[in-house]
């Protein structure tokens, strides 16, 4: 049974009060160890993803994790690495995140989420779920309202327009669904549960309930 190791917050928790080049290059073996045990978590549940979403079969795990150094060249914030690691589980692969809708897994001490959807789809894609949601508003309000999805998720987020976006009336019946510049689900689990056994299975759990989501904002 996959397990995220204690000491894998205690190194995200380390680096987040020693964001320095210093102090990761002196824990190197705890960051190896972190990364290892991250990176077999998540062969884990891509090995269990599969079975309900076969299109993600063959997928490896180098292709979704995120590497921990900051891309700092056009950021005013110099941080040189993230408090957290992360992984987007993707047909394709990460580089796919702005196609398809996807599982996105994520863990920082205090802050680990299960998440997912479309994060900032580009223009023809985001034009696309508009469309999708206006010609099919009952099969989008059924996913959104299914039990499990409100069970882990509540409901949609994401930044949102202020007025309609072009091509749709402010009275459209679902304008508020149509305003996202984002569709985006979170599961946020606490560190203790994050620790434990079950936590492999409640984040396969999470990842079926968003896959009809992933499936509609896809289908374009």
């Amino acid at each position: 049974m996959a397990l995220i190791n204690k000491s894998t917050l205690e190194f995200l928790n380390g680096l987040k009060y020693n964001n320095n080049r210093e102090w990761f290059l002196n824990n190197q073996s705890a960051y190896k160890e972190a990364k290892n045990n991250f990176e077999s978590f998540v062969q884990e549940i891509i090995n269990e993803i599969t079975v309900f979403d076969p299109i993600l079969r063959g997928l490896e795990v180098k292709n979704c994790v995120y590497r921990i150094n900051r891309d700092i060249r056009f950021s005013n914030d110099k941080t040189l690495y993230k408090s957290h690691l992360g992984a987007f589980i993707v047909r394709g692969g990460k580089k796919n995140g702005d196609k398809f809708g996807g599982y996105y897994f994520h863990i920082e001490p205090g802050q680990s989420m299960i998440a997912g959807g479309a994060y900032m789809p580009p223009s023809p894609w985001l034009s696309a779920i508009r469309e999708n949601i206006s010609d099919d508003p009952e099969q989008f309000l059924k996913i959104i309202s299914e039990k499990n999805f409100v069970k882990y998720f509540g409901e949609i987020e994401g930044e949102k327009l202020k007025s309609a976006p072009k091509g749709y009336a402010s009275d459209h019946p679902h304008i508020d669904l149509l305003k996202f510049k984002s569709y985006l689900v979170t599961n946020n689990v606490p560190d203790e549960d994050v620790l434990t056994p079950g936590f492999l299975k409640h984040t396969v759990n999470v990842f079926k309930a968003m896959k009809p989501l992933n499936d509609f904002l896809s289908n374009y």
